[in-house]
């Protein structure tokens, strides 16, 4: 499972949303700050934005939740632009075609630039980005289930075992279910930290 998430870094994001063109930047841009998936986007409609307030709305898809976000002034700016071009009642395109796009867009500015690495960032790696981001900034698992739409805390622990700072106070964390998980995390020298919905949480500096 673990080889499956990839978290691009700060600069290959950048890298990508500047790159793009206004409509797809802005698009990029909200994936970016918001963790959604592309098809939770492409079912968000007017009334779902408040701008002025700087409030998204989106709904769950596939078992995800619902919830809300705030937007930083310079997201919401570019909305504002790109809703003045796309007055639909759901502005966002579909999915597919949101992914279709990326991936062209990701290979052409990848070739330009002459950096291969940017070819290996997946639409999908911008939730993975937001996910690890947040839980770096908080420390707040809770916050991180519920911004990402998460049912089951287990779900969102992958993300947050990505997690790989190099900084002294940071530490691994890791999850057991059962006893015997949890003694082979206490040889490999974590200690436990807390129980949330029936999962031991454990942890060991880096």
């Amino acid at each position: 499972m673990k080889g499956n998430f990839k978290i691009p870094t700060t600069e290959q994001v950048d890298k990508l949303i500047a790159s793009a063109s206004p409509r797809y930047a802005t698009i990029l841009k909200v994936l970016a700050e918001t963790g959604v998936m592309p098809h939770e986007l492409s079912r968000v409609s007017i009334c779902d934005m408040d701008l002025e307030r700087g409030l998204l709305n989106v709904q769950g898809y596939k078992g995800h939740n619902s919830r809300a976000f705030r937007l930083k002034n310079e997201t919401v700016a570019m909305l504002k632009t790109y809703l003045l071009k796309n007055k639909k009642q759901n502005p966002f395109p579909k999915s597919e075609w949101i992914c279709k796009c990326y991936r062209e867009h990701r290979n052409r500015i990848s070739t330009k630039l002459n950096d291969p690495r940017l070819r290996t960032v997946r639409l999908y790696d911008f939730r993975h980005y937001y996910a690890t981001m947040l839980y770096y900034r908080t420390k707040d698992i809770l916050l991180v289930k519920r911004q990402l739409g998460h049912k089951k805390l287990e779900t969102t622990l992958v993300y947050t075992q990505l997690v790989n700072f190099n900084e002294e106070n940071e530490y691994y964390s890791a999850t057991a279910k059962i006893i015997d998980e949890a003694k082979k995390l206490v040889e490999e020298g974590f200690e436990y930290v807390t129980e949330i919905d029936g999962i031991k949480l454990f942890r060991k500096r880096k």
